[in-house]
């Protein structure tokens, strides 16, 4: 029976390089409520509370500034987020009934 004799490890020296890591930053998105002569001024304040986490004052500002100026900014937030802030608002507004539509922007407040 043949024995193995152990393989002496070989040396390595390995040498840590810096690597420019490039993190893809999207710009933060405006998600923003447009003014419509359908969806009552109640349901755009609950929206604004219950998806974008309003307080109730704040979010009365925000539905009058939509109903006098036709949008208003909900919020702003990273990409990803701010698409989903939309769909929520507009799958909510269907199911409720109401043509309340959202929409995003490049940019921020």
């Amino acid at each position: 029976m043949a024995t193995m004799s152990p393989v002496p490890p070989k040396e390595e020296v390995l040498e840590r390089t810096k690597t420019a890591r490039k993190e893809k930053k999207t710009p933060p998105c405006r998600v923003l409520l447009m003014n419509d002569d359908y969806t009552p001024m109640e349901f755009v304040v609950e929206v604004l509370m219950d998806i974008f986490g309003k307080g109730e004052v704040a979010a009365v500002q925000i539905m009058l500034k939509v109903h006098v100026e036709g949008s208003g900014l909900a919020g702003v937030y990273p990409f990803e987020i701010a698409e989903t802030k939309v769909e929520e608002v507009h799958a909510h507004a269907r199911a409720e009934g109401h043509p309340l539509k959202a929409v995003m922007e490049e940019g921020d407040a």
